[in-house]
């Protein structure tokens, strides 16, 4: 008798996930089979580890995206094109990287106005103000999580460039609504077609990096 068809689970692997009761988690991904990932043990992820070398901890190809929510600008420049090679490495023919930091040019023009120390947004860890945008979460950080530190940033133009030289097939890029960036990496075998309707839950406007 033929087996009823099984859909074989997608799985994400979520970059720098922080605690598990703060899941970051992009709602793209609601029905996809998560592992978390983070440097910190004291979040308890799946995987400890730095994205700048996942060798050993996660085989080639093994992921069908990677999600990466303001895990990017905690990395010091150099470390950026070798933690995206690895999210490359990581992702089968078919996968996708779907990033999201926060946008330099936005947080410039809230610097303009002045009020540096002004509560922005709340987020699970707390008030951000724009300080803690540009440099990491300073509450954090005084607390003695100098992993919420930031080291380098991004504008739409540089995180595009830079998934391009890590050998991605396609970056699609798009400012956000508020204070964030976010872009797309794509495989050489990545459905566009699928991934566009995956992507239209996500309620950004992508285009391809220049």
């Amino acid at each position: 008798m033929k087996q009823p068809f099984r859909a074989i689970p997608r799985r994400v692997l979520d970059a720098g996930a922080g605690p598990k009761s703060n899941s970051r988690l992009h709602s793209i991904f609601a029905d996809w089979t998560a592992v978390r990932l983070d440097i910190n043990p004291a979040v308890q992820p799946d995987i400890i580890g730095s994205v700048t070398n996942l060798k050993g901890k996660v085989p080639d190809a093994t992921f069908d995206a990677v999600w990466s929510s303001h895990n990017i600008e905690h990395l010091h420049a150099h470390e950026v094109p070798v933690s995206l090679a690895e999210f490359k490495r990581i992702l089968k023919p078919e996968g996708f990287a779907f990033i999201t930091c926060p946008d330099l040019e936005q947080i410039g023009r809230l610097i303009a106005g002045g009020d540096v120390e002004r509560t922005i947004y709340q987020s699970p860890a707390g008030p951000i103000s724009v300080l803690d945008m540009l440099y990491g979460h300073s509450a954090s950080i005084a607390r003695g999580n100098a992993y919420m530190a930031h080291n380098t940033g991004f504008t739409v133009t540089r995180l595009g460039a830079a998934l391009q030289k890590a050998g991605f097939s396609e970056a699609w890029v798009a400012p956000g609504k508020a204070i964030d960036l976010w872009a797309v990496a794509l495989m050489p075998k990545t459905d566009k077609k699928q991934l566009q309707a995956i992507l239209a839950k996500s309620d950004q406007h992508f285009l391809a990096a220049a």
